[in-house]
């Protein structure tokens, strides 16, 4: 008699319809979409729109990924519309600058959320940025040419760090005949100003950008990259100084961190805040397995796209860090920027 309980049982269990995965369930069918805070054809554009062709493969339920564009104010348009618009259901989540990310920690009342609070999914990148001059007569070719002959910068929004980055060098290496002319969309614009004689240089140039849009211009010397910026030193394209190598006061090294450690977080993922922990769980899976993708790695080392992922985890630590800086600290991180 136990021996045919125990076959009823196993049977029965046997023909119970398995348990439905809620987040499969949630998924199948539906369209995530990615937001951009930039135009298009930018470094930001290139990452999202590759993220996008992947990434549901790696989302249970396999949902339609696309990606649409949201630029304006150096992408804190999109950043407060993710915080404050976008459905929390885990449908929409959103690629900004990590410049924006900290303006509310810098005191930018037009940044209308807490970095804190957002669903942070991970970083595609943890970049090095550079500045670069376009050689002409009379054009700098180094760090040290830039801070004693008139260089003019292009630059984007007061959110954007191709504004940001020229703009602290000015004012806490004390560039004084550095020039910032801002207003431009994006660094695609930037750029296209620079071959058009309209500015200088530029500022917040990726090593993923500079791969995949500048780099027979930087192997042939046209573009002259001056020095970089970021939470590690590259030797990528050759020996040029670092951004710290010219801090001379602890509390100048603490205030070029704030600016320029956050490349950690230099192509990040956000979701809105309140998303539900099980759906972003998901996502941030999700995001770990594409970053470890063949073919997803195979597309961006031919398109040229560094993959050198950060979990959401350690982006909420550094936010973290940065928002504990001293107030006088971040005060004159704030004043670095012109505001």
């Amino acid at each position: 008699m136990k021996k045919l309980f125990a076959i009823a049982a196993a049977l029965a269990a046997m023909a119970a319809p398995a348990a439905a995965d809620p987040i499969a369930e949630f998924y199948k069918g539906k369209t995530v979409t990615i937001l951009i805070g930039f135009p298009p054809g930018g470094g930001y554009d290139a990452n999202a729109r590759m993220l996008a062709r992947h990434m549901g493969r790696f989302i249970p339920g396999n949902p339609t990924v696309v990606a649409s564009n949201m630029p304006g104010a150096g992408s804190v348009t999109a950043a407060n519309h993710t915080f404050n618009q976008a459905a929390a259901d885990g449908t929409v989540f959103t690629i900004f600058a990590s410049s924006a990310a900290i303006e509310p920690i810098l005191g930018n009342k037009a940044a209308r959320f807490d970095p804190a609070k957002f669903g942070w999914i991970g970083s595609m990148a943890q970049e090095v940025a550079y500045c670069g001059v376009w050689q002409g007569p009379g054009a700098a070719s180094s760090w040290k040419d830039v801070m004693e002959r008139e260089t003019i910068f292009g630059g984007g929004a007061p959110a954007a760090i191709t504004f940001q980055h020229p703009m602290v060098l000015k004012n806490v290496l004390g560039a004084a005949k550095m020039k910032v002319i801002s207003g431009y969309p994006g660094t695609r614009d930037v750029n296209l100003a620079m071959n058009r004689g309209e500015v200088n240089a530029s500022c917040g140039l990726f090593s993923s950008s500079i791969m995949s849009q500048w780099r027979n211009e930087v192997e042939s010397g046209k573009l002259k990259l001056v020095i970089q910026m970021g939470f590690k030193k590259s030797d990528q394209f050759g020996v040029i100084p670092s951004v710290f190598d010219f801090a001379k006061t602890d509390e100048e090294r603490q205030i070029l961190e704030i600016h320029f450690h956050q490349q950690l977080l230099s192509r990040p993922f956000a979701l809105p805040p309140n998303t539900p922990a099980d759906r972003l769980k998901a996502l941030r899976a999700a995001f770990t397995e594409t970053m470890k993708d063949k073919e997803f790695l195979a597309e961006s080392q031919k398109i040229g796209l560094d993959i050198d992922p950060v979990s959401g985890e350690e982006i909420e630590a550094a936010l973290q860090r940065f928002a504990g800086f001293p107030a006088q600290v971040l005060k004159k991180a704030e004043e670095a920027m012109g505001r």
